[in-house]
């Protein structure tokens, strides 16, 4: 089956963008890490990579290590000159999304136990924090990102519990995405173009691979993801 990126865009007027992310309790963004393979004549690495394990534990280490990823993103933003800036509508809005990835890092964290992977250390050197566009366009990266991840994680969990978790958590993340799309382009109708809904009017998805190569380039710690389904 082909993957694609999939880009959910804003889905309310501007007047219900807060009242829209409100009515949402789970959410789970974005990111993946590069997996770190070496052959037999290859240097093995200073730092071995971090293993996110297998079957739904792996999953969910998965979620994580993405959580992590957008939660650390979300605090950055909370602290630059963007948000100090920013009118009190994104203000708002943006603290609330910051509030919800630090609820989802912290309950998979709680879920895991002693399975959890350890925190990641992440680089977010190309984002200006100081810039509305910059910050605004790595947001719906990574919130376009974590609908596609959880799209394409959902059918490898093997409980059913985690099913429904997981189902509540796109949602919110499609919320959040959605809201992004709208600050960037107000009252836009191209939350629901061909870039997002395929022709079945469904919407695409990305495979552990393609989600973790994506994110590496924010995400120093190297983790390995071969034990995830392919």
């Amino acid at each position: 089956m082909k993957n694609e990126l999939i880009k959910p865009s804003g889905l309310v007027m501007n007047s219900d963008r807060r009242l829209f992310l409100k009515r949402g309790s789970l959410s789970v963004a974005a990111a993946g890490l590069l997996m770190i393979g070496c052959n037999d004549d290859e240097q093995i690495p200073m730092n071995p990579a971090v293993s996110l394990g297998s079957g739904d534990t792996g999953i969910l280490n998965y979620a994580y290590a993405l959580e992590q990823l957008e939660a650390a993103f979300y605090a950055a933003v909370i602290k630059g000159g963007y948000f100090a800036n920013a009118n009190a509508e994104e203000k708002q809005i943006m603290g609330d999304i910051e509030k919800h990835e630090r609820a989802h890092r912290e309950f998979f964290k709680a879920a895991l136990g002693k399975a959890a992977i350890e925190d990641l250390e992440v680089n977010f050197s190309s984002i200006d924090f100081g810039s509305r566009s910059s910050v605004l366009g790595a947001a719906k990266t990574f919130e376009d990102l974590g609908v596609a991840a959880y799209n394409g994680a959902g059918k490898f969990l093997v409980s059913a519990d985690l099913l429904l978790i997981a189902g509540k958590i796109v949602s919110v993340e499609a919320r959040h995405a959605a809201a992004i799309r709208d600050l960037i382009n107000p009252g836009s109708a191209d939350f629901a173009g061909d870039d997002l809904i395929d022709v079945n009017g469904l919407e695409r998805t990305l495979s552990f691979s393609q989600v973790l190569t994506a994110a590496s380039a924010y995400v120093i710690t190297p983790l390995d993801f071969s034990q995830l389904p392919s």
